[in-house]
């Protein structure tokens, strides 16, 4: 299955952008009359025939049409700090779309070492990723936002954050109830400081472990993504309430 994704779809017809033609005809060398899948990100996942093979403006006759392809009844939030190397946390967003996962809040933290992020670019690492896995929901990645702004928002659901000390021994998978949504806090390379730490449980953050090793911050959060898929998707290992 070759998925394409446009935001904007109405009609019985639709045109792919400019780069999504491209890729349709010269880079996979599709042909009029081949069938191709594309999405709008929000769960439609439509079944499309190519009618023209325009370069720069390929037009497709949608035939078939599904409504929350892939829908889970669970969401996963993380905020995580931005690594220093933007490839790591590009690398985080490409298998966490992959996946799944829901939003992403990059956060700026005391000892974040990486303060600005170029949105658009991760947001195509993501729309790849989405496409990549064939799935019809594209995560929401927010603008940057200060450490005291984040925690300050009414997130809902559960809330965690995950916090380098000997004495945190309640691991996620035990905290975690399974209600609905869950918030995960992920820190920068020199974790958070003792002050941000006190301040997310003051807020409502619960702390919790991802275990005896020392994970980078990508490694964590995408292991927390994991974490709350796998205990869904195998209900035997955790009671999860519904």
């Amino acid at each position: 299955m070759q998925l394409f994704y446009s935001p904007d779809i109405t009609g019985k017809f639709h045109d792919l952008s400019a780069e999504e033609s491209k890729h349709c005809l010269r880079v996979l060398r599709l042909k009029i009359g081949d069938i191709v899948h594309l999405t709008d990100g929000m769960g439609k996942l439509l079944e499309c025939r190519i009618i023209d093979e325009n370069i720069k403006n390929c037009k497709l006759e949608i035939i078939n049409s599904q409504d929350d392809f892939g829908k889970r009844d669970y969401s996963i939030h993380l905020a995580v700090a931005p690594t220093k190397n933007i490839n790591r946390f590009e690398w985080f967003l490409e298998k966490a779309t992959e996946m799944g996962i829901d939003r992403i809040t990059p956060v700026i933290c005391d000892h974040s070492e990486r303060r600005n992020i170029n949105r658009d670019r991760l947001n195509k690492v993501i729309i790849a990723a989405m496409k990549q896995s064939l799935k019809a929901y594209l995560p929401i990645l927010d603008e940057s936002i200060p450490f005291k702004s984040f925690i300050q928002q009414n997130l809902p659901g559960e809330k965690f954050i995950a916090y380098i000390d000997e004495n945190q021994t309640i691991h996620l998978k035990e905290s975690y109830s399974g209600s609905g949504q869950a918030t995960i806090f992920i820190g920068p390379e020199g974790d958070f400081s003792r002050e941000e730490f006190e301040a997310a449980k003051n807020a409502g953050f619960k702390p919790v472990s991802l275990g005896p090793a020392r994970l980078r911050t990508e490694t964590a959060a995408l292991y927390s993504c994991f974490a709350v898929n796998f205990l869904h998707q195998n209900p035997v290992n955790k009671k999860i309430t519904r």
